[in-house]
């Protein structure tokens, strides 16, 4: 699932090869699931002719504004892509939204369809854009705001809630097992026990990793390394978790893996320590 830095990184490749193109025609798999709600025929005709004007990313999306007050937002899912092909390129079976320009072809492909496509027309920004979540690198983003987050779901552990996106919009899993990494807080933690001064370190670690994951990974939009260890410092928690044997590179003890909140998450046992178990209560108490 491509999280905030990777969804940037995609959005800039698209902005870079076509800003200020005019659409010259519009291909589309009217069909696909990737239009669930969206009516494809429609966005074809209107997006004809008009010219790319800005774009934006948020959390996992992509707002693409175009003349003429429209507005096409792409979401990724699991398996989608933007490529930028030759202007003469032809739509393979899982290309399901094309925008020919007269020096290139933006494209849509997600062989999962798990993704999705939005269009709105209007002088305002559409509802789906505006409604997600204060950026976590926006002054929105604050210490109140998580520790009023927490406490809502207090039972819940801390892995699970920081991948709740109207909170922590963009921050996916390796993100997340980052952040609680820094923070030195054990992934099955429940979000209303952690003290003041851990929520603190867990909102700074928050914004610290995303700006680091836009600066090392997001790039130019070019290329995107097929493996992302390239770019990441060994310092980072990431560059360990999925290696054999792999090691804390603050502690150098062995990392462990566990599923917790439905996902596969990685941690220092040294560093993180485990919650405490409730103590049982005995006749004597």
């Amino acid at each position: 699932m491509p999280e905030l830095a990777e969804v940037e990184f995609f959005r800039k490749r698209w902005h870079l090869a076509a800003a200020g193109q005019r659409i010259r025609r519009v291909g589309v798999h009217a069909g696909a699931k990737v239009f669930r709600g969206t009516n494809a025929e429609r966005l074809g005709a209107e997006l004809a002719g008009a010219r790319l004007l800005s774009s934006e990313a948020a959390a996992k999306q992509m707002l693409f504004r175009f003349g003429g007050q429209r507005w096409l937002g792409i979401h990724l899912g699991m398996s989608g892509d933007l490529y930028v092909k030759p202007p003469d390129y032809v739509a393979e079976k899982h290309d399901h939204l094309v925008l020919f320009t007269k020096p290139c072809a933006l494209v849509f492909t997600d062989p999962r369809m798990f993704g999705r496509v939005l269009f709105h027309s209007g002088a305002k920004p559409p509802e789906w854009w505006t409604s997600i979540a204060p950026a976590i690198l926006s002054p929105a983003f604050t210490e109140e705001a998580v520790e009023e987050f927490l406490q809502r779901r207090a039972r819940a552990p801390i892995k699970a809630v920081l991948l709740m996106q109207e909170r922590f919009p963009g921050i996916g899993n390796w993100m997340a097992d980052e952040v609680l990494w820094r923070a030195a807080i054990h992934p099955k933690r429940p979000a209303g026990s952690l003290m003041a001064d851990e929520i603190r370190s867990l909102w700074k670690e928050c914004r610290r990793v995303c700006q680091l994951a836009l600066e090392k990974i997001a790039g130019t939009g070019d290329e995107l390394p097929p493996d992302l260890n390239v770019n990441i410092p060994e310092s980072w928690l990431f560059r360990h978790r999925w290696r054999a044997g792999g090691r804390c590179p603050k502690t150098g003890a062995l990392l462990m893996r566990e599923e917790i909140g439905g996902r596969t998450t990685c941690w220092s046992p040294a560093r993180q320590k485990a919650p405490k178990k409730p103590r049982k209560e005995t006749a004597r108490d």
